[in-house]
């Protein structure tokens, strides 16, 4: 038998991840609302109320809706704590077993969700981690994160980052954002970590470690820089690659201002320095 429970509580659930697009990382995931909405919560299986634990419970096809977001779930589990002169606070909310976050910007997938509402964190893991907007695709295979108070995303393992022919890859990628004169939030740096790759219709660049400025549309990789154009390869410790122009910079490593590489004349847009 089909069963709801409306629980009225407090949840600030804002997630935001954000994806590359032409001009860096910027659309955003929300997937939270504002002010003190109601959470509906629903079970094929029923809603158990462990009064001991001091957790909600629901099984089988379980979602909670808020406002403009629901979680999907083979099951969720809702732990809350009793408040001084009554009511009820949830400090952690589970989502486990197909995992589905959908919001009115995109959708977020995985295994388990864990929503540490005190500390503002959100972590999702297991299986097929991606995150998806209308225009944007994020993968990673060990966890994806958001971190509220810290203003930060994180995706680990093996993340990639797509938007059209424009391809970021690494180990770790992380997203710093700040609100603009308009009040939205944007995506102001992003840093990768180790095995970097930076991937456009025209080339490939590699990298131990990169930086990418939003505003300026600059990618910036450290360490055993490669970068690849057709038949040309070049080989420096750093190189500034405008994402918006097509044109590559490489440094050289050495104080005689030397790079390293096999050129083919007019094979594509390359200094080197």
């Amino acid at each position: 038998m089909r069963r709801s429970a409306k629980l009225v509580l407090a949840i600030l659930a804002a997630v935001q991840i954000y994806l590359w697009t032409n001009n860096g990382f910027a659309q955003s995931l929300n997937l939270g609302a504002a002010g003190d909405d109601p959470v509906e919560i629903f079970a094929d299986n029923g809603i158990e109320w462990q009064q001991e634990s001091l957790v909600f419970v629901a099984r089988g096809n379980a979602r909670a809706v808020r406002s403009e977001v629901t979680v999907h779930g083979d099951e969720l589990r809702a732990y809350y704590r009793e408040k001084e002169g009554g009511g009820t606070d949830i400090w952690r909310l589970d989502a486990l077993g197909q995992v589905r976050i959908i919001g009115t910007d995109g959708k977020a997938f995985g295994e388990k969700a864990v929503y540490d509402v005190d500390n503002g964190i959100l972590v999702l893991n297991g299986g097929d981690l991606k995150l998806v907007t209308p225009t944007d695709l994020i993968t990673a295979e060990k966890q994806i994160e958001y971190w509220e108070k810290k203003q930060m995303a994180v995706a680990r393992g093996n993340a990639v980052a797509v938007r059209e022919a424009k391809r970021l890859h690494a180990d770790v990628l992380a997203a710093y954002f700040r609100e603009d004169k308009k009040g939205e939030s944007k995506v102001y740096r992003v840093e990768a970590f180790d095995n970097v790759r930076v991937a456009t219709e025209s080339e490939v660049a590699t990298s131990e470690r990169g930086v990418y400025n939003v505003e300026s549309g600059i990618a910036t990789l450290i360490g055993s820089v490669k970068i690849i154009r057709g038949p040309n390869v070049l080989k420096g410790c750093r190189a500034e690659i405008n994402l918006n122009t097509g044109i590559s910079t490489l440094h050289s490593c050495d104080t005689a201002g030397r790079v390293n590489g096999l050129l083919q004349p007019g094979a594509g847009k390359a200094k080197t320095e």
